[in-house]
């Protein structure tokens, strides 16, 4: 959580840390400008762009509101996923559960 909040107060004035999440393998790149830096960076480590996922995480915030599914790589018709958000509740929640599970909320 402390890298969390570092990030976002360098980058993005207290608000957010852009992340992608790999939902196949259970990791997540955190702290690039844009989504597709972090997505670059799981691509050379193997990932596979199916399993990609982009999200901001606002490290001051609970609930709900810490994950938002927002990012330009999640357009995919080819998964039919229309939106910059992840449609599927499913890939949603894998999403939270890798997210929760590497984040240390003490």
């Amino acid at each position: 959580m402390e890298e969390l909040k570092k990030r976002a107060k360098n980058q993005f004035k207290d608000r957010l840390v852009k992340a992608v999440v790999d939902v196949e393998k259970g990791v997540m790149a955190i702290g690039g400008t844009m989504h597709c830096d972090e997505e670059s960076v799981l691509l050379e480590k193997g990932s596979n762009q199916w399993n990609l996922w982009g999200i901001n995480i606002y490290p001051e915030k609970m609930g709900e509101e810490f994950i938002e599914y927002d990012s330009m790589i999640n357009l995919r018709p080819s998964q039919e996923n229309y939106s910059r958000g992840v449609d599927d509740p499913q890939i949603r929640e894998k999403i939270t559960q890798i997210v929760w599970n590497l984040v240390d909320q003490s």
